[in-house]
């Protein structure tokens, strides 16, 4: 967790945040207006270049969308209201449209070819999870990943793919039987090799070749210590594998390993992790993806004049994503967003030069100047290693005013808060909170050094992290320091109810969404697809099986509810399959026992993490009651 230096992120200091100027104060928005957005993803072209496929929650809830790429209509091609539908792609040389989605949040994702307004499921197993893995060069076949045959690992199928639209039945056969946790990465484009990938622990991993024709799978990352190794893509002609590593360096960068020659050959680097890289279908275009300091960093090489960068003028200021290239290799679609903006989806003409705006999903209720940005700040921890975070300010405050402040927890572990537009956060900044998003140690996107700084110390020196930070907001003349709460979800739940148990003066309030209390149940209840990634779980964090559960136990907020001393605030949802209800149950009643004030909200249609926007609604309004109640005291 997939050319132009856009916007390239100047690094903002501490020194550069200690002063505020005096605002006029913004309008005051509703968290509905500020969700009031049209959240999308996804773009496949349709096989003339006519149309996009994309998945919008105009609706409220995630639909497949079409979007005509000249006038900008849009489509609706589902219309789910109950279950979130997101669409992959037309297929190679029809009209017909494959999508996926599952039941309430359970993540049991299926995925469904709808043609003629008739819908086919191509996973029969209804307890089976798929995912879409792309077609073969020559168009012919279909490919996806399943655990229909063993829970525990994905098996790679195919599709074989008729030209016919009145289709019902798509038989499906093995390609590649996954035994041991091999996952598939890529396909060459002659079918005949597959890039498997084995997750050792979080910061090691294998990368293995399969070659259909005679069955057998070769090693090719035999390494010392911990190394990453991630396939992307194979070239043109399928004689070499492309692929990002970080052996020998702290940093992931791209790397081809010739198949033939057994030779490993560097291709670039960055000082920042590369995020992916792909190719255009005939190789004209290459696409690279930087991590650089929480924003994305994109380069495109135009393959046919001998490497150059692209350059795309005439875009409005953001980070470019989910770029897509079509087939003919004429348009290209991405997305632009920022701190202060949604995505909006562009397209890209390679022979016009021209850009066009397909969508505009930012809320005209809500004016751009009273939205704030945010800013990249380092502070140093207890044993001086710097802590890179995002620090969103109110406008409007008065001189020698006074506000409250909440950390904002990623989750994870290993997550990474961006610089994306959250409406969560512009509601509470809105509404006079100082939001300081934390990337405490073991985050993503900083080298393997940083990543790695958390392991078998969760709940300690991360959180001490979150203590740390402190320091830095009482720098911050506008920071009431008698008014810091903490916020996050999953692991980032886990990190406040942490900081409550084990740090229980440092913070005045917790806002724990579907966060992890007890490490010894959810280790051991972890859905049965994640068996491949278990191992790597048990290494980093404990093995609940083993004498590790004492560590897991001491380490388990459920546990030690009884040095909890300040108010908090769960949400949940019921069919989470990560983190299970029972979680929030024990900890907010076993809380309540020591008469602290909490408040527990469940959603019963929701999973981990919540994707319906009325709820989402309702999450938020009820975060800001509860922390204008009990951390800014009104």
């Amino acid at each position: 967790m997939k050319k132009i230096v856009w916007c390239v992120l100047l690094l903002v200091g501490v020194a550069a945040c200690n002063t505020k100027k005096t605002e006029a104060p913004p309008k005051l928005y509703t968290v509905a207006q500020f969700m009031d957005i049209v959240q999308i993803n996804g773009g496949s072209f349709s096989p003339d270049d006519s149309k996009l496929l994309i998945s919008s929650k105009e609706t409220g809830i995630f639909n497949a969308v079409e979007i005509d790429v000249k006038t900008g209509q849009q489509t609706a091609l589902t219309k789910s209201g109950d279950n979130a539908i997101f669409g992959y792609s037309y297929f190679p040389k029809d009209n017909r449209v494959l999508y996926g989605g599952d039941k309430g949040g359970n993540e049991i994702t299926h995925l469904y070819v709808l043609s003629n307004g008739d819908v086919v499921d191509l996973i029969q197993d209804s307890t089976a999870k798929a995912e879409f893995y792309g077609w073969s060069y020559n168009q012919k076949l279909m490919y996806y990943a399943s655990n229909s045959r063993d829970k525990r690992f994905f098996d790679l199928y195919s599709v074989q793919v008729s030209n016919s639209t009145e289709e019902k039945v798509y038989p499906s056969s093995v390609v590649y039987k996954n035994e041991k946790g091999l996952n598939p990465s890529a396909i060459s484009n002659d079918d005949r090799y597959i890039a498997l990938s084995e997750n050792i622990t979080t910061n090691n991993s294998n990368m293995y070749l399969f070659d259909t024709q005679t069955g057998r799978s070769e090693l090719l990352s035999a390494h010392e210590g911990d190394v990453q190794y991630n396939p992307q893509y194979f070239s043109l002609d399928g004689s070499k594998l492309i692929y990002l590593t970080n052996e020998g360096s702290e940093f992931m960068y791209l790397a081809s390993y010739d198949i033939a020659a057994k030779i490993k050959t560097k291709l670039e680097e960055a000082p920042w992790d590369i995020m992916y890289s792909t190719s255009s279908r005939n190789g004209k275009y290459r696409v690279m993806a930087i991590n650089h300091d929480a924003r994305t960093e994109i380069k495109i090489y135009d393959e046919s004049n001998g490497g150059a960068l692209l350059k795309i003028e005439g875009l409005p200021e953001g980070d470019i994503t989910g770029v897509n290239i079509s087939d003919s290799e004429k348009l290209m679609s991405f997305y632009v967003s920022s701190s202060k903006s949604p995505s909006n989806l562009f397209v890209y003409n390679f022979e016009t030069k021209e850009v066009k705006q397909l969508t505009n999903t930012m809320s005209k209720e809500i004016a751009s100047e009273d939205l704030v940005a945010g800013e990249v700040i380092r502070f140093k921890s207890f044993d001086g290693m710097d802590i890179p975070s995002l620090l969103y300010t109110p406008k409007g405050l008065k001189e020698g005013e006074k506000a409250p402040a909440l950390l904002f927890i990623h989750g994870g572990p290993g997550g990474q808060t961006r610089l994306n537009y959250s409406p969560v956060i512009q509601h509470l900044v809105n509404h006079g909170y100082v939001i300081l998003a934390v990337n405490n140690r073991g985050s993503s996107g900083y080298g393997k050094t940083f990543f790695a700084a958390d392991d078998r110390k969760h709940g300690n020196e991360d959180l001490r992290d979150c203590v740390e930070s402190k320091k830095f907001l009482a720098t911050l003349p506008y920071v009431d320091m008698d008014k810091i709460g903490i916020m996050g979800g999953s692991y980032g739940g886990y990190m406040t109810m942490a900081a409550l148990a084990f740090a229980p003066e440092e913070f005045k309030v917790g806002v724990n969404l579907f966060g992890v209390t007890n490490w010894i149940r959810t280790l051991k209840s972890i859905p049965p697809w994640w068996e491949a990634n278990r191992k790597a779980l048990y290494l980093e964090l404990g093995d609940p099986f083993t004498a590790d559960s004492v560590e897991l136990y001491n380490k388990s907020p459920l546990f030690h509810t009884d040095k909890i001393t300040k108010p908090f605030i769960v949400l949940q949802g019921s069919n989470d399959p990560r983190v299970l209800q029972v979680e929030s149950d024990e900890i907010v009643a076993n809380a309540k026992k020591n008469g602290v004030p909490v408040e527990y909200v469940i959603f019963p249609d929701e999973g981990h993490g919540f994707v319906k926007k009325e709820n989402n609604i309702k999450a938020s309004e009820k975060i800001l009651k509860f922390l204008d109640k009990y951390l800014k005291g009104e």
